[in-house]
Formats: C-alpha cells, sequence, structure tokens
C-alpha cells in the first residue's frame, strides 16, 4: 500500500464542522484537504431545518466571513412555535416576530453556503477512511478503501456519530437513548396536505404525550418535516418494514391509536418510505487526554441527543475555534490543540447535559407541559 500524500491538515468529513473548519482555515490563510465518504457533493439530501444560534453557530459564521450571505437565506417565521397535546388542543402558539436570535436555514443551503466559499479541490469526494495510526513524531497516518494512504501532520476527526478517528483518543462509543425516530415526509403540503400544513403551521411543531410525539418543521420548499418520536426498546424498528410503504405506516400508526386523527394523519398520510433511526448519544461530559497530533469536533467529539438543538451548531462552533486557535499558534499544533479541547470540553458537557434533560422534558407522563412551561420562561425573558 502506498502513500500518496502528506497533508499538514486533514479533516475527515465534510459536514457542517468540518466545513466550518476548513473555511475559517481559509480566511486565515491555511490550507487544509477534506476528506468525505459521499461520492460527490449531491450524494444524497441532507436533512430538514436547522436554527442557527447566536453565541455558536452564527458566532461560528462570522468567523468564517459567511454570517451576511447566511443571513440572505434564513427561512422567514420560521421561529415560529407550536405545541400541542395528543388530542390536538394547541398549548403553545408563539408567532415569529423576527426578534428571535435563532433564525432557521435549510441544512442543504447551509452546507452549500460552506462547500461554496472553499477552494476547488479542497473537498476529496469518495474518500471512505478504512484506517487511521500513529506514524510517529505526532504525525498519523490514514488507509482509504481504494487502497492508496497518506500522513497527516493534524487529523481532525469530524466524521460523525461513528467516527473512524475517535478510536484514537477514546473508547467511548455511541449508547442508544432510548428514544427511536421515525422519519417522514409531506410534500407540497399547502396543496396535496392542506389540513396537516394548518396543524402545524410555519415553524416548529410540537405534539407530546405518554413518552411519545411528533416533532415536526414547514420547510423552506414548502414540505412538511416530521418525526413519530416514542420511547421504545433498541430493536423495535428492526420489527417494521420500512421497505414497504403501507405496512410501516400502518404499524407506527398503532403507536398513536388514541391520538387526534389530524395528528395520525401526518403518518397516514405521508409521502414516499418512511426512514428510521434510532438516536444514540456519547457519555455527558466525554473527554480525552491530549494526544499529539490529532483532535476532534463535532458529533465524533460529543454526539448528543438533539432535544436541545444544539448538535449543529457546537460543531461549527468546534471547528471555529479550531480554526482560530491553529492560526493563533502558527507552527505550535499541540499548542493549538490544547487551547481549543479545554473549552470544548466544558461547552459540550453543558450542552449534553441540557439535550439529556430536554430528552426526559419531551418523553415524560407530564408532557408536554413542561415543554410549554420551558418556551413560556423563555417567552417572558
Amino acid at each position: 500500500m502506498s502513500t500518496t500524500h502528506h497533508h499538514p491538515i486533514a479533516i475527515i468529513g465534510a459536514g457542517l464542522g468540518g466545513l466550518t473548519l476548513a473555511r475559517v482555515l481559509h480566511v486565515n490563510g491555511i490550507e487544509a484537504a477534506v476528506f468525505d465518504l459521499e461520492p460527490d457533493r449531491n450524494a444524497r439530501t441532507q436533512g430538514g431545518m436547522l436554527d442557527i444560534h447566536e453565541e455558536t453557530g452564527q458566532a461560528a459564521l462570522r468567523a468564517a466571513e459567511l454570517h451576511e450571505r447566511f443571513r440572505e437565506k434564513v427561512h422567514p417565521g420560521g421561529e415560529a412555535m407550536r405545541i400541542l397535546d395528543k388530542q390536538a388542543r394547541v398549548l403553545l402558539d408563539q408567532a415569529d416576530d423576527g426578534a428571535g436570535g435563532r433564525p432557521e436555514i435549510d441544512r442543504g443551503d447551509l452546507r452549500d453556503l460552506l462547500l461554496d466559499s472553499l477552494p476547488e479541490g479542497t473537498v476529496r469526494w469518495g474518500s471512505k477512511i478504512t484506517g487511521a495510526g500513529p506514524a510517529g513524531a505526532g504525525q498519523h497516518r490514514v488507509t482509504l478503501a481504494d487502497g492508496t494512504a497518506f500522513t497527516a501532520g493534524l487529523l481532525v476527526g469530524a466524521d460523525g456519530a461513528w467516527s473512524r478517528i475517535r478510536p484514537l483518543l477514546s473508547d467511548a462509543v455511541p449508547v442508544y437513548t432510548g428514544i427511536s425516530f421515525v422519519e417522514l415526509d409531506l410534500f407540497e403540503a399547502d396543496t396535496r396536505h392542506p389540513e396537516c400544513a394548518e396543524l402545524i403551521g410555519g415553524g416548529m411543531f410540537f405534539a407530546l404525550g405518554d413518552n411519545r410525539g411528533f416533532l415536526a418543521h414547514r420547510e423552506s420548499d414548502g414540505s412538511l418535516h416530521v418525526y413519530a418520536a416514542l420511547r421504545a426498546a433498541e430493536d423495535w424498528l428492526s420489527t417494521i418494514d420500512f421497505t414497504d410503504a403501507e405496512a410501516s405506516r400502518t404499524a407506527l400508526t398503532e403507536h398513536f391509536a388514541d391520538w387526534a386523527p389530524g395528528l395520525r394523519r401526518l403518518v397516514t398520510d405521508c409521502d414516499g418510505l418512511p426512514v428510521p433511526r434510532r438516536i444514540h448519544a456519547l457519555p455527558v461530559g466525554q473527554e480525552w487526554k491530549r494526544t499529539p497530533g490529532v483532535t476532534l469536533l463535532g458529533d465524533a467529539a460529543h454526539l448528543m441527543s438533539p432535544f436541545a438543538g444544539e448538535g449543529a451548531n457546537l460543531a461549527m462552533i468546534d471547528g471555529a475555534d479550531l480554526g482560530r486557535a491553529l492560526a493563533a499558534h502558527p507552527g505550535d499544533v499541540e499548542a493549538a490543540l490544547a487551547a481549543y479541547e479545554a473549552p470544548l470540553f466544558a461547552r459540550s458537557r453543558k450542552s449534553a447535559e441540557e439535550s439529556a434533560e430536554g430528552l426526559e422534558t419531551i418523553f415524560s407522563h407530564r408532557a408536554p407541559q413542561p415543554l410549554v412551561e420551558m418556551f413560556s420562561a423563555f417567552a417572558a425573558q
């Protein structure tokens, strides 16, 4: 097996965190190579809407000199919020008055913004990592599925929940949180699914009760993106044939048999195949000892449940912080990593605790009342 190249900085993963790091490095005149297993940037859809927080995601976009272009792509009205109970009684209905600090953007639009800001060839598509290990003198050697390999002066694992780089630093592995999602889409909602569109409204939507519920959002293209969620055994999703649209919809609807018909319609009327997703998380407070020449960011560093809305925001601020630390310590990677990791650990611990608390708030016998109380308190502040 031949070692084809040496990269001073190699970033594994072209998600939002890895791309933010590459962009902040580029702004500071530092070259990096990004490796991603997808064959190209359009290989798959990029998920739903993201709310970008002022102190994390937006701060990262400012460091990347992309904040103004980001503002041009936000979804008007996306910060609206509706919370219902299982009988579809509306308990909280907050309009988007434009004064909130968490504007919504389509994940794909945000990713395109970052990709288009990088020099041609920065991202090496079709680069599936099969192994990584120390190569001496603080460097690492990375092997690819095509049989080639490269070395890196700094190796950054931005490769998500099941990171191939994390084992270089930690034995921690993601564990099932007890929550399973089934992802659903209703396209051209205003014309094809008007009752569902009216139910969900213009922004974020929760309908909760009995340790289960629906989490949904209106997308910028007029579709509705819905997650049916419930506490379930880890193997529950495996009991459903998700290659059969009708059978999977029927199996899922049975878990909402006593819910309002309008809420069940989010399942029965969905377009295409439902998509199963188990929710995993790393242990709260996940850290590692400083190891020369390698670090992590985003889900690779601190995978958590999505119930604090911080995942993408943390990945981006991780990337921005690491880029700024490297720019502030030219020629001293270890000083940069030490400066980056200490606040990373503190920030991610706090967010992971909030995510775990959010899970218990949403999936409880009292839901949705605790969530209504929480957002009402935010509004009062």
